[in-house]
């Protein structure tokens, strides 16, 4: 299977970079970051766009034309970025209507959309699919999000453009945008006061001619994060808690990226090498009770990473290179990957495994290639794109623990689309696309015996040689229509995904998040049907929209959480079930006078097991309700670069009652947060001061997708936050 990787990679690569001659003037198109030039992306960007420093919420009716696309997409800036700074990337972004992130500790996150995570959400870089370890159920995305100029949200599937994974939506980030002056950067200085974090991140980028450069330089050290409790239950033992800090979640974070690129007038091409590097670690308690034998202190330092830890280093090198003509466009992109993750623990003896004789209880060496080619050609009213994409897979295991097999995956997909314009306010997108893709898991045994029922002792085979191959046909059709301050959009189609390594060969505990994990290798392809809406309405000092979805899927996979308990852990296994989600996100924004603005946003989603073992429940860590209203001052000023702003934000979420046994309810809560910046003119250069406050009455409440709710932990309690972005 190598040789052939290697031959279509190759050919593929070759493909990507062939020159293209071109008759006639060039059409001049800024670079897009979108992992596919897809429908929605290539023919926004050569009609033209209005880029907004705050937040674009795709479809609005302006004339110049945002009926770009069927899909419901948010357009977020780096300035958004900056006045909504967390401590992570999907935190930062966790205040629009349907995108939430699943915290890891207080340094890391993952992104959730309508529900849907891990796998079934896809984040791309620089047109190059983010392969970590699937972010791990117990890690974050290995992203500098100090390094990214722009970020685009898409809410509802995209299979079409993305293939597997993008059922849930697509986070789209770039971070190569080429830059305009001869010299320009700037510094940002930050600090939380919650977990004592203090952070700085540079960049520095500039151009001569054609040929420009960026670098960018993040570091990041915080301490044990602060809950408003005292003690947590665990396996009804009361664990007491030193000043409030969940013991040794303390981290740091270290992040580097280098560009370079080339701007012709028909050609566009740029190299980018970045690398992420954090170390953190886990809950003492989080790995058993064994803590109260530990000969270590874990209350003497808050700063200190003990044992267990883990360390990741991710590394990205990625080409991006595109060819203008006239009325059309085409975009390549190749990425090599190499996500390498180690977790460390006392070496200690548990069950009939004895004493390990080192500390590295399990690692992962994750190499991915990528390649993606994707055109676009304008005839008359019609748009029509195609594209192609291949990636492969092959991940190592060490370690004297074991969760996740060795494994080695292909995958191929190639889809076309038309977008037909009817006239200027009614618009039609209609796409096919087919993917192909292969896995094979590589069987593991235990290093040390365990007693079989004859008496004897064996090897246990955690997992099986498994070879699976994956087909699948997907399609999507959707429509926009403007009719005056309205505009409406509709899109129905059918997605899919390939059933992981994990889900398919997992065997093993995973102490981090408190479970026995088992595979399932009869696993079929997840389908899903879906359709999804969007009503927005502008008018004046008025705007607002709604956007409704459904999704019915025959063969949902999840974890499924049992009553059982294997080596002292509750079991979960990996099963499928029919499902029918139904939901809605709302935001209403009235200009109440030229400085204050008030705006509201609401979220809600409905999930129902229609077969299987539990059917007639919900599906676990569903997200609740949610409203959120804020009123935001807008400083006056006679120049942007002098304005500045106030804001208040008061965020209720549901009870989540609706549970999969023996998972237990989530009360609801109320969150009250404050916010205010200012910019200054100062010289040439430009300084900018954020001060945040989030749960500014320090309020005790769990988060119903956090994995430390299961043993009782609280969300962190009230935290200061201030920046300072000097740019020139």
């Amino acid at each position: 299977m190598e040789k052939n990787v290697a031959t279509a990679l190759f050919l593929f690569i070759l493909l990507c970079h062939m020159p293209e001659k071109a008759e006639g003037q060039a059409l001049l198109i800024p670079s897009v970051s979108t992992n596919a030039m897809a429908a929605d992306s290539l023919s926004h960007r050569i009609q033209g766009s209005i880029t907004l420093n705050e937040v674009e919420v795709e479809g609005n009716s302006r004339k110049t034309g945002l009926m770009r696309s069927s899909l419901n997409a948010i357009n977020i800036g780096k300035q958004y970025i900056e006045e909504h700074f967390s401590n992570s990337l999907m935190q930062s972004l966790a205040k629009q209507p349907g995108v939430k992130a699943m915290a890891i500790g207080s340094g890391a996150s993952k992104p959730i959309i309508r529900g849907f995570g891990f796998n079934r959400v896809v984040v791309a870089e620089n047109g190059i699919k983010h392969e970590g370890q699937q972010w791990g159920d117990d890690h974050g995305l290995e992203i500098d999000q100090y390094a990214i100029d722009r970020a685009e949200v898409i809410k509802g599937p995209a299979a079409i453009a993305y293939g597997s994974d993008a059922i849930g939506g697509v986070v789209n980030l770039q971070s190569n945008a080429a830059p305009r002056k001869r010299m320009e950067g700037g510094m940002n200085l930050f600090t939380h006061s919650n977990n004592e974090s203090i952070g700085a991140a540079g960049r520095i980028a500039g151009r001569k001619g054609r040929f420009w450069y960026k670098i960018n330089a993040t570091s990041i050290w915080y301490a044990d994060y602060r809950i408003p409790a005292d003690s947590i239950q665990y396996y009804s033992y009361y664990i007491k808690l030193h000043k409030r800090r969940l013991r040794n979640t303390a981290g740091h974070e270290n992040d580097g990226s280098v560009a370079l690129g080339y701007e012709g007038e028909r050609w566009n091409t740029s190299l980018r090498v970045s690398c992420v590097n954090t170390r953190s670690g886990f809950f003492a308690n989080a790995h058993g009770l064994e803590v109260r034998m530990s000969d270590i202190d874990y209350d003497h330092s808050r700063r200190d990473i003990d044992l267990p830890y883990h360390q990741v280093n991710h590394l990205f090198v990625s080409n991006h290179s595109e060819w203008r003509w006239k009325g059309g466009k085409a975009e390549g992109n190749v990425g090599w990957q190499n996500n390498r993750q180690k977790e460390f623990s006392e070496p200690v003896s548990h069950g009939y495994m004895p004493a390990p004789h080192n500390t590295l209880e399990r690692s992962f060496n994750k190499n991915t290639l990528s390649a993606n080619m994707h055109a676009l050609q304008m005839i008359e009213s019609n748009t029509v794109h195609a594209g192609v994409h291949v990636e492969y897979q092959d991940n190592r295991r060490g370690g004297w623990g074991f969760v996740l097999p060795d494994f080695q995956s292909l995958q191929f997909g190639a889809y076309v689309s038309d977008r037909f314009i009817i006239d200027e306010d009614l618009i039609v997108n209609a796409g096919i696309r087919y993917d192909h893709g292969c896995i094979d898991i590589k069987s593991y045994k235990d290093w040390y015996k365990t007693p079989v029922s004859d008496g004897d002792s064996s090897y246990i085979e955690r997992s099986a040689n498994i070879h699976k191959l994956y087909n699948s046909l997907t399609w999507s059709v959707g429509i926009n229509r403007r009719i005056h301050d309205f505009m409406l959009k509709a899109n129905i189609g059918k997605s899919f995904r390939m059933p992981i390594a994990k889900e398919l060969g997992t065997d093993g505990i995973n102490y981090n998040i408190f479970r026995y994990e088992k595979g399932n290798a009869d696993l079929k392809p997840e389908e899903s049907y879906q359709m999804d809406a969007g009503i927005t309405y502008n008018h004046k000092m008025i705007s607002a929209w709604v956007a409704p979805y459904v999704n019915y899927f025959p063969n949902y996979i999840y974890l499924n959480p049992t009553s059982e308990y294997t080596e002292g852990l509750q079991l979960y296994y990996y099963t499928q079930s029919r499902v029918l989600r139904w939901g809605l996100e709302a935001s209403f924004t009235c200009q109440l006078h030229r400085s204050l603005e008030m705006n509201i946003k609401g979220e809600y989603l409905y999930a129902r097991q229609l077969s299987g073992e539990k059917k007639g429940y919900s599906l676990p860590f569903s997200t609740p309700w949610s409203v959120s209203t804020e009123l935001r001052y807008t400083l006056p000023a006679d120049e942007p670069s002098k304005g500045g702003f106030a804001a208040i934000e008061c965020e209720i979420v549901g009870s989540q009652n609706e549970v999969v046994p023996p998972e237990e309810p989530t009360p609801g809560y109320q969150l009250l947060n404050a916010y205010m910046g200012k910019n200054f003119h100062v010289g040439r250069n430009d300084l900018r001061l954020v001060l945040r406050c989030d749960n500014l009455l320090g309020k005790k409440y769990y988060n119903h997708t956090s994995y430390y709710r299961l043993i009782g932990v609280p969300e962190p309690g009230r935290n200061f936050s201030m920046m300072a972005a000097w740019s020139f």
